[in-house]
């Protein structure tokens, strides 16, 4: 406001908040959550390092980011509801944490996490943007190795399986008698083993993470989201037995350090790309069949 003819010169400015003032609360909340989950991430973060069976899960909570971001517009404009329920779910995560504290279980401890993040987004912000950011934070899951009772009754029959699908593509190619013995391969001069490492764990989970995440990104109709995602899991084992299959033939004939080193993780990357491919090329074939069906029913 300004005066006319008078020295007096009163100006009102518009009273501001700064971000922090605004949101104290949840930096406060976040900063107390990281705080208490440090020891757990720092165990993460150095398995995933370690174990190349989920050095994915580097990979995990970046793409939840991104996706988050990418829809910050979309989500914002969703009317913000807090509910207490978010406390309680808050408060029930932080207990399942103690629990596995109390019992030394990493993955109760881990999971606990993705279960705090669901709940503080519900006490802030409501159920309505839960929904909304419900696919960012269930894909966290893909970040938290799997239970050792779960993860040591899946590894061997995967084993087995590859060993199986190595033999008889051995055997259809009938380049040299190969007999197998469990997960063990019996060449003409050395035995392959079929190592938890080989058992294709790893490029099963990452797969159908990889899966998840693209359909989410590329295709709207859930039905088909779900078919990518499930087709992922014959693909992965059968490229790993292929796998394994690459593997004999490099060792019958050039010995056994082809089978290790570089060529090993070579063919490893060159089967996880032609996986890819599939994927792709499974999608590309649904759309094209898709508009197929579209343009018949018009005629």
């Amino acid at each position: 406001m300004q005066t006319i003819g008078s020295e007096l010169d009163v100006r009102i400015y518009p009273q501001t908040r700064s971000w922090v003032g605004e949101y104290w609360p949840v930096l406060l909340l976040a900063f107390v959550t990281l705080a208490l989950y440090t020891p757990v991430l720092g165990r993460l973060t150095h398995q995933w390092y370690d174990d190349p069976n989920y050095s994915h899960g580097f990979f995990v909570p970046a793409f939840s980011g991104y996706l988050i971001w990418n829809n910050r517009r979309k989500i914002g404009a969703i009317k913000a509801l807090p509910s207490a329920w978010g406390a309680i779910l808050v408060l029930g995560s932080l207990a399942v944490l103690y629990l596995g504290s109390l019992g030394s279980e990493l993955f109760l401890q881990r999971i606990s996490l993705v279960g705090v993040i669901a709940g503080l987004v519900v006490y802030f912000t409501g159920w309505r943007r839960l929904r909304a950011v419900a696919f960012p934070i269930f894909f966290l899951l893909f970040m938290i190795p799997l239970p050792a009772v779960i993860y040591n009754q899946t590894v061997f029959p995967l084993q087995l399986l590859a060993s199986r699908l190595a033999t008889s593509c051995l055997e259809i190619l009938n380049l040299f008698p190969v007999l197998r013995e469990g997960n063990l391969l019996l060449l003409d001069r050395y035995t392959l083993e079929v190592v938890d490492a080989c058992s294709g764990v790893r490029s099963l989970t990452s797969l159908v993470a990889l899966a998840m995440g693209y359909s989410y990104l590329a295709e709207r109709r859930l039905g088909i989201r779900v078919f990518l995602v499930l087709a992922m899991v014959p693909v992965a084992i059968v490229s790993n037995g292929i796998r394994v299959m690459i593997t004999a033939l490099l060792v019958n004939y050039f010995g056994i350090s082809a089978g290790e080193g570089f060529m090993h993780s070579f063919s490893g990357l060159a089967i996880f790309l032609v996986s890819l491919m599939l994927l792709l090329g499974l999608h590309g074939l649904i759309n094209i069949l898709s508009r197929c069906s579209a343009a018949a029913t018009t005629l």
